[in-house]
């Protein structure tokens, strides 16, 4: 990651998830923030989660998710099983860009976000 593009201490929206070269677009709760601490914080489309994550260079090492257990409806359910699967206990290479973040599983997967603006 750059100095003028800090990946922790930003509050990521989701945009969408490509797996399986099919792209899922994101329900509107899905985010994502890296903290300093090595942790992480969201929502993965329904229920929050937090995880041990690490960040060295173009690397964000994700630890397992812990998640709330609420139900929501079938199609956010599945894209918050897509995504908390692309990112509990993996390592995917980070690719920032002006406003935006993809991170790419070794697979080739992807996960595709963009600054949350301030409310």
């Amino acid at each position: 990651m750059t100095a003028d593009e800090p990946l922790t201490g930003v509050e990521w929206r989701v945009v969408s998830v490509t797996a399986g070269g099919a792209t899922h677009p994101a329900p509107a709760a899905a985010r994502l923030l890296l903290r300093d601490d090595g942790t992480a914080a969201g929502n993965l489309g329904c229920n929050s989660f937090s995880a041990p994550a690490t960040v060295h260079g173009d690397r964000v090492t994700f630890g397992r998710l812990r998640t709330t257990k609420m139900a929501c409806d079938t199609a956010r359910m599945a894209f918050e099983r897509l995504l908390g699967g692309l990112l509990g206990d993996r390592t995917l290479t980070g690719v920032p860009g002006h406003g935006t973040l993809t991170l790419t599983t070794s697979h080739g997967d992807h996960v595709n976000l963009t600054r949350s603006t301030p409310q």
